[in-house]
């Protein structure tokens, strides 16, 4: 297995400001990357780490002993954190990180989630679900297509691509990625594959709606947002627009005054929001780390805090 490179794993811990006794959830594990560093640091704390993939699972399973035993790996998607450490007792935690988006072992397992090499179409992050791209791809109405390609993958030509991929299903079941990578190069004029591929957003806008993600990122968040103590803070890694604009604006929205009384000079504190940002700009990738992992050229780090 090739080893996953953690996206702005200092950034991360610094901005977390993690103490000893931190109860911390990471609410996507995957290979172990940052909670490997987060486990470094809480030795009188305890870490809660989620995740639906059972191989990231297995995987961390052996990794995060050899750090600390102060841990407990839930099988289960973020979108279900409140009732999840509610079994476990637990209704308030100091720290929860976000790492979205597809890691780079995931990448490279050959489970279609990449436009790069001929695989079978899947994209599932949890393996056990059933529903997987073969079934968007394949079953999915027309208009059904151009919506997902049009919402999820921002794609200008999300309704010829949807008319050919029927045409094309037509003939034989679109089960690889090389088919429907052939599919979309043929839908798409060459001067608008000069300088981006216009796979990249098809094959995004599938996996969000096979795993629901950005269902997924609302709940998740609402959910981080009621579990945090105060002085908790929340970090959240993005790499696409469109997740980085929900938790934009999330995060915009818990820290500002209400208009109406903005700009009062004698504002009661009660009608203070109950959140700060971290930091006013957005956190990205230094150069250094860019050449490292490329991955994370396009990652976003975004953080709040709870003050009250």
């Amino acid at each position: 297995m090739n080893k996953h490179i953690p996206v702005l794993l200092n950034e991360v811990i610094d901005n977390l400001n993690l103490k000893e006794t931190d109860f911390v959830v990471d609410s996507t594990l995957g290979y172990g990357g940052h909670s490997t560093k987060i486990l470094q640091k809480i030795k009188k704390g305890h870490l809660f780490a989620f995740d639906q993939d059972s191989e990231a699972i297995n995987y961390s399973a052996n990794l995060l002993p050899k750090v600390g035993t102060n841990f407990t790996i839930i099988n289960s998607n973020f979108d279900n954190m409140k009732e999840e450490l509610n079994k476990l007792g637990i209704n308030k935690v100091d720290k929860i990180l976000f790492d979205l988006g597809v890691s780079s072992v995931q990448l490279d397992e050959n489970r279609g989630f990449t436009y790069l090499r001929d695989e079978k179409l899947d994209m599932r992050m949890n393996t056990s679900q059933k529903f997987s791209a073969i079934d968007v791809v394949n079953n999915y109405k027309e208009e059904d297509l151009v919506n997902i390609f049009y919402k999820y993958g921002e794609s200008k030509f999300s309704k010829v691509i949807a008319k050919n991929i029927l045409k094309e299903r037509e003939k034989e079941i679109i089960d690889t990625t090389s088919k429907l990578v052939n599919i979309i190069e043929k839908s798409v004029p060459q001067k608008f594959k000069i300088n981006k591929n216009p796979s990249k957003q098809i094959f995004q806008a599938i996996r969000i709606e096979v795993n629901h993600e950005l269902d997924s990122i609302e709940k998740g968040l609402d959910q981080a947002i009621e579990l945090l103590n105060i002085n908790g803070r929340i970090a959240v890694i993005t790499f696409h627009s469109l997740e980085d604009r929900i938790v934009k604006n999330k995060f915009k929205k818990l820290c500002e005054i209400d208009p109406i009384i903005k700009g009062n000079p004698d504002i009661n504190d009660k009608f203070l929001p109950n959140f700060k940002l971290v930091n006013n700009k957005v956190i990205v990738a230094s150069n250094k780390e860019i050449e490292f992992n490329s991955r994370s050229k396009s990652a976003k780090l975004r953080v709040i805090e709870r003050i009250k």
